[in-house]
């Protein structure tokens, strides 16, 4: 059923003369010019990062620009720098005109735009340092998790006062998603954020093992569908509209797309972890869930192309519905591919691989990325009270950016299927085809150049919107305020007889509808959670498992602030490819001192688990070094500081009385002791690699890596 306007408005039962009231257009161009330069910076660090894959020396020997260090840098920039103030910037400018009403505070705003730009600075500054949690799209240490918190509550408060004071009684479906991201966002991040400081930048996760990677990855999958899809969905329902000047397709599928979408998607975090140590009951959850997203989602995406019936000639001539119809159709293709990704046939394959990077980038690049530009284009030109400076070079933009998202997913498709036919062919005799792991990286490195190639055009394109952009501000002047009237909404009101049963319960109520959307995430989360942690058969023991050593400990610090995590698993699954080329699959009770969760979700390079013991102190201190010397081929970039640099063990004492506080079994009063311990373990690494002929300090950081890596796997012994 097709709605009558594009913006309808409730009629209020008395008579009120009309007030004039000025929108803030200065917010909106600020989060616009904090989009557009974030944009360019997340993008460029990307690039940085592909090109790592086919030329390691662009690390430059450097701990700042390693792909370990970077890599998060790239997805945090685009997540929360690009996207981040792409949504800020959209909700500033459509709520207001949705409300017809100013902001409900002018220094809220200010606060939330200046705030949000400094906690992307701090990302900008600490994750190059190593100054990491490693869990995927919360890398941020606990003071940035405390001002995200702040800041978040700051936004929500200027956008719920300005909701409760608006002059539009009908709240549009626009409002509905702005209203569940905020509140699931909220609790995303508190619930995952939860962990122990050990200082200013570290700390270490309330969660262990098994129970960390569940709530890791139902904050990481809904990190995805509450920030970068559900206000996305709310901007569509928005500017798509309005840049066709036509009636949303259909109230009712709006309604359906909305409650649906954001009861089911909460459910859909454990597909991350199949064939893991994860319960099968949770991967099972997830796996039903994740395939009955199929049908909220294609209902969305429907009812935003429908919203164009009629209007593909305007999608010819308007580059803005261009960009519009291409991200519609790229959250419709990835959120198809999703849960077919999600069924344990198709996951068997595609996990580890870069299936997913292609997968992923599908509704970066396209959805997000494409529906934010198309965003500026209707944007910029009505700020600045004047037409786009070039219709042509927005086209040449469309059509290479285009090209280039074509240029980046195909071949990591191609290389996803590579990899993982490589891993798991078998020759007659029964034995691996290709043993070698490196075999799989040097196959594939002519797609990962052909990848960079694709993100270069994407940035071409973006750097010509920059340019576009630019002089169309110069033609035009900047309207820092419009005037705009409405009549104020009466307490007296009486509503139509036959007035829609959800507009009726919902749409006059924006804090009913906060209070039940935060009940309708909330079942799903509490239900996959909270057995997790309370019933101890979830989760067994095994006797053999102990704690990490001091130095061990100190050790996998290293790993964590180096990001090996990004290139490397732990977690090998109970196939028959990965236990011949890894050893004896992943038991939960081997986690349950990770603090935290060191599980990974690509291969780079090999698996870890059971890579104690495999090979001598030397090969590591040389892999370290100089890892061609030991695996010719490798893209893994140098870590030449390890070796020079002393081991900062002035925190150990500290870090052990956390682990206690955690759970972890140590001895009380261990901490008096730790320190021995760990200059005897170093020691006795130092003697043995002088035995190899290699002379180093124990007192250098190189030494506590061997010391981790050494122990991976180590502690359950399998008969051959």
């Amino acid at each position: 059923m097709a709605n009558s306007s594009v913006l309808t408005s409730d009629r209020p039962s008395v008579e009120t003369s009309l007030e004039t009231f000025r929108y803030d257009n200065s917010i909106v161009r600020l989060f616009l010019l904090a989009t557009t330069v974030w944009g360019i910076i997340g993008m460029t660090v990307g690039l940085l990062v592909a090109l790592q894959f086919v030329y390691p020396a662009l690390s430059f020997d450097l701990p700042f620009l390693t792909f370990g260090r970077i890599r998060p840098l790239h997805t945090n920039a685009v997540i929360f720098a690009f996207v981040g103030n792409g949504i800020f910037a959209g909700v500033y400018y459509s709520l207001q005109r949705l409300c017809k009403a100013r902001m409900y505070s002018d220094a809220l705003s200010r606060i939330n735009f200046w705030g949000w730009q400094l906690i992307i600075l701090s990302a900008v500054l600490t994750l190059p340092l190593g100054i990491t949690t490693s869990k995927e799209y919360a890398e941020l240490e606990w003071p940035i998790d405390i001002a995200i918190t702040l800041l978040w509550v700051v936004f929500g408060w200027n956008m719920f006062a300005t909701i409760i004071k608006r002059r539009e009684r009908h709240l549009y479906v626009a409002i509905w998603f702005y209203i569940a991201t905020f509140v699931t966002v909220a609790v995303l991040h508190i619930v995952n954020s939860f962990e122990l400081p050990i200082g200013l930048f570290k700390s270490y996760s309330w969660y262990a093992g098994v129970q960390d990677a569940l709530v890791q990855w139902w904050y990481g999958h809904n990190a995805v569908a509450f920030f970068l899809t559900t206000p996305y969905l709310g901007l569509m329902y928005y500017f798509v509209p309005k840049a066709a000047n036509r009636p949303v397709y259909s109230y009712r599928l709006s309604i359906i797309h909305f409650w649906a979408l954001i009861f089911i998607y909460i459910w859909a975090g454990p597909h991350h972890l199949l064939y893991n140590s994860l319960p099968n009951w949770a991967q099972s959850l997830g796996v039903v869930f994740s395939i009955m997203l199929i049908a909220p989602s294609w209902g969305g995406m429907l009812n935003g192309l429908f919203t164009l019936r009629g209007a593909w000639d305007q999608v010819r001539e308007n580059p803005v519905l261009k960009f519009m119809v291409v991200a519609i159709t790229c959250y419709g293709m990835a959120t198809f591919e999703g849960p077919m990704l999600s069924l344990k046939n198709v996951n068997a394959i595609a996990h580890f691989t870069d299936w997913i990077v292609a997968h992923v980038h599908i509704g970066g690049l396209g959805w997000n990325g494409f529906l934010t530009f198309g965003m500026l284009y209707y944007l910029i030109p009505r700020l600045y009270k004047t037409k786009l400076y070039s219709v042509k070079l927005a086209n040449v933009h469309f059509w290479i950016g285009t090209l280039g998202i074509i240029f980046y997913a195909l071949p990591m498709y191609w290389a996803g299927f590579t990899q993982s036919l490589m891993w798991k062919e078998f020759t007659q005799e029964g034995l691996l085809a290709y043993p070698n792991f490196l075999e799989t990286v040097t196959q594939i490195r002519p797609m990962y150049m052909l990848r960079a190639g694709g993100g270069a055009l994407y940035i071409v394109g973006a750097l010509i919107m920059v340019y576009n952009l630019i002089k169309t501000t110069a033609q035009g002047k900047f309207q820092q305020e419009e005037t705009a009237q409405a009549m104020a909404l009466t307490k007296q009101y009486q509503s139509p007889e036959k007035e829609h049963w959800h507009r009726k319960l919902f749409e006059h109520r924006p804090v009913l509808m906060l209070v039940v959307s935060l009940v309708v995430i909330l079942i799903g989360g509490l239900v996959e959670l909270v057995p997790t942690f309370l019933i101890k058969s979830n989760v067994p023991t095994i006797s053999s498992v102990q704690p990490y050593t001091p130095l061990e400990l100190q050790g996998r610090d290293l790993y964590i602030r180096e990001g090996c995590n990004n290139c490397h698993s732990q977690m090998i699954r109970p196939f028959r490819s990965e236990t011949e080329r890894y050893g004896e699959y992943a038991k939960a009770g081997e986690f349950v001192y990770d603090h935290p969760f060191l599980w990974g979700s690509k291969r780079t390079g090999p698996d870890l688990l059971r890579v104690g013991g495999k090979y001598p102190d030397s090969w590591h201190y040389h892999h370290m070094y100089d890892p061609e010397s030991m695996s010719p081929g490798s893209i893994m970039p140098p870590y030449p500081w390890l070796l020079e640099d002393n081991l900062d063990a002035s925190a150990t004492a500290d870090k052990i009385t956390a682990m206690r506080t955690l759970g972890v079994p140590y001895p009380e009063g261990y901490e008096e002791q730790a320190m021995a311990d760990l200059s005897q373990q170093s020691q006795e690494i130092a003697d043995r690699l002088k035995e190899s002929g290699i002379e180093v300090s124990s007192e250098k950081e190189i030494i506590a890596l061997i010391a981790y890596l050494q122990r991976l796997g180590t502690d359950i012994k399998v008969k051959e």
